[in-house]
């Protein structure tokens, strides 16, 4: 089968590893993940390419790029099924199954029915939480909604809670700045509430689809009732729009917090990302050693301290004057 351009040369790449006795396969698993995670639709040749590569090397990497990968592809809404079977994630996207004739496997006792489902907790690296905060930012209204309700079970650790008092006090401002349209005031207290940059909260706040703002306000812990009054107030575009309101107000009841609190997580990694990539490491005493190292300047005429030729007037050790 003739790879599509979109994996240009990967099992070729894979001989080479093996011949030179050089493990890149690792490296292959996150370039090819993240090359099938940044186009929105994939055709069947492309999605069959990807199975038959990644479901390879799924199995011939370190359980840390596993992790990786499967925190990647369980958020993202056309993750193929059988990927999805390979990683063990729950397919939230997918309709549940009709009922069907009895078949002779025993029912489950009600101690397994009960048993509550663990998530392994996984730590977001600032260059995760960038992209999966741009792929959010990027999708559509359909694709936002199954992006959220895959972050549910998302093996991604949630930002933590925000304080109770201090969402009591956030809610309220909010709630007056909304009902005054003013959202320069809103726009700041909710960058501070939620520890955002400026840039990333007005982006939150200005995005024309309303995803975003609705899983600020679910972060902080906003009650329905409030956010809907924000959804009339704040934006015209929005709040004259019935359907728009309709369908914003029912993500937000049916928006999971944890959900809302993973992809807060993400924008706080994305601020990361910028924040390392403006900085430049340095030594402590990298300022004085590029003053040792400057060579004098010396203006031609005037004597430098130290140089001028020392005259030495007394008796040498035979007697005579100097």
């Amino acid at each position: 089968m003739t790879a599509p351009p979109m994996f240009p040369g990967f099992d070729g790449l894979l001989t080479l590893s093996r011949r030179d006795g050089v493990d890149i396969r690792p490296t292959l698993l996150r370039v090819l993940t993240d090359l099938y995670v940044q186009t929105a639709t994939h055709s069947a040749e492309e999605e069959q390419h990807f199975v038959e590569l990644t479901s390879r090397l799924i199995d011939q990497v370190d359980d840390a790029t596993r992790a990786a990968v499967r925190a990647r592809l369980s958020i993202y809404p056309r993750t193929p099924a059988a990927i999805m079977s390979k990683l063990r994630l729950h397919a939230a996207s997918q309709p549940r199954a009709t009922k069907t004739a009895p078949s002779s496997r025993p029912a489950p006792s009600p101690a397994a029915e009960t048993k509550p489902r663990t998530i392994a907790a996984l730590s977001m690296e600032p260059r995760d939480g960038s992209e999966i905060s741009e792929m959010f930012f990027a999708a559509n209204a359909r694709d936002r909604a199954l992006i959220l309700q895959n972050l549910a079970t998302a093996p991604l650790r949630p930002s933590p809670r925000i304080h109770p008092s201090r969402a009591a006090r956030a809610i309220e401002t909010l709630h007056m700045a909304a009902f005054a349209s003013d959202v320069d005031n809103f726009t700041t207290e909710l960058g501070e509430t939620l520890i955002l940059p400026a840039r990333i909260a007005e982006r939150v706040v200005k995005d024309p689809g309303g995803e975003p703002l609705a899983c600020a306000a679910k972060a902080i812990g906003m009650p329905s009732k409030i956010y809907q009054q924000v959804l009339l107030f704040l934006d015209p575009a929005i709040g004259t729009s019935v359907i728009a309101v309709y369908r914003l107000s029912r993500l937000y009841d049916l928006l999971d917090e944890r959900s809302a609190r993973i992809l807060l997580a993400a924008w706080r990694g994305a601020t990361m990302t910028e924040a390392r990539a403006k900085y430049r490491p340095a030594l402590y005493d990298d300022e004085r050693y590029r003053i040792r190292t400057r060579p004098a300047h010396i203006r031609p005429g005037v004597a430098q301290p130290g140089t001028a030729t020392v005259i030495r007037h007394g008796t040498d050790r035979d007697g005579s004057d100097g």
